[in-house]
């Protein structure tokens, strides 16, 4: 009993210059994946928020919600589409998706941290005009023919986010959670990409972490082994030389673009592990992918 004892004392004690680190900053985390499925990590979840708000850090989400949307379209009878990892979103999928992450997503997070001593509110890109978009204009290049200009429909890019709108929450004690959906100037609703919103919302606060929550432990190297940090040059080269593949390149350009934009660290973490967030901020070795401007 007393040497478990001690052990949790000498945790704590390690972890206080993390704390002292962070407290005072934000930190933007982007919540996804198995993370939101799991009935234990989603308790994980919200009590690593809580702790973080009352340790004196600002924690703002930016969740996901593919597999509620893809779940609802089924249900419906509307076929899904992608292309490049990206959901194309006609006006009927738009609707979907905007109900899906906006009314029923959004209110289960809010009301999860809530119950675990946290005051949450929810928000979407629309409030307050909270995230401004454009529509995403992809063009796929390839060696062996012209390029092909992809039209996803109702699928946006950040074109501007109203901090001040989180700043007067955050320092109202209130923890800001986000659905990804956007609108342009004429008003049209668009749907984001959970990461890039995340991406977009880290670099106008300036936060001094952004956090991507996946399905994986991190970047893997040719061997399988996690990559623990990696700075700029390291990471381009991870993408071109294929190190980085499948969903990991989108997440890998988004960390690098955060960080070239001021915030001061990203990082790519397995939100299937048991109170990642604390791990992840607060130990020594942490579990996933740190993504910094320079080594």
């Amino acid at each position: 009993m007393q040497e478990s004892a001690a052990g949790q004392a000498r945790m704590l004690l390690e972890s206080l210059p993390y704390i002292r680190k962070f407290h005072g900053k934000t930190v933007v985390i982007k919540y996804g994946g198995h993370a939101m499925k799991d009935e234990h990590l989603k308790k994980s979840f919200a009590l690593n928020v809580v702790l973080l708000k009352y340790i004196g850090v600002n924690p703002v989400i930016v969740h996901g919600g593919g597999p509620q949307i893809g779940q609802m379209l089924t249900q419906l009878g509307i076929e899904s589409h992608f292309r490049e990892g990206l959901r194309v979103t006609d006006d009927a999928t738009m609707n979907v998706v905007e109900m899906v992450l906006v009314g029923r997503v959004n209110k289960e997070i809010v009301n999860l941290i809530n119950l675990h001593g946290g005051s949450c509110v929810g928000l979407s890109g629309k409030d307050g005009w909270l995230i401004k978009v454009r529509k995403l204009e992809m063009v796929l290049t390839r060696e062996d023919a012209p390029p092909e200009i992809i039209d996803l429909g109702n699928v946006g890019e950040p074109v501007s986010v109203n901090a001040g709108l989180i700043e007067t929450l955050v320092q109202s004690g209130v923890i800001p959670v986000i659905a990804p959906v956007g609108v342009d100037d004429e008003g049209r609703t668009y749907n984001i990409n959970a990461d890039t919103a995340a991406g977009a919302v880290a670099q106008a606060l300036g936060a001094k972490r952004l956090l991507l929550l996946t399905d994986v432990a991190g970047v893997l190297d040719p061997e399988g082994k996690l990559i623990e940090t990696m700075d700029l040059k390291e990471a381009s080269q991870a993408i071109e030389e294929g190190v980085a593949k499948g969903g990991m390149i989108p997440k890998l350009k988004c960390c690098m673009e955060a960080v070239q934009s001021g915030v001061e660290k990203a990082h790519v973490i397995d939100g299937r592990v048991e109170n990642s967030l604390i791990l992840e901020l607060f130990t020594r070795q942490g579990i996933g992918t740190e993504v910094c401007l320079k080594r």
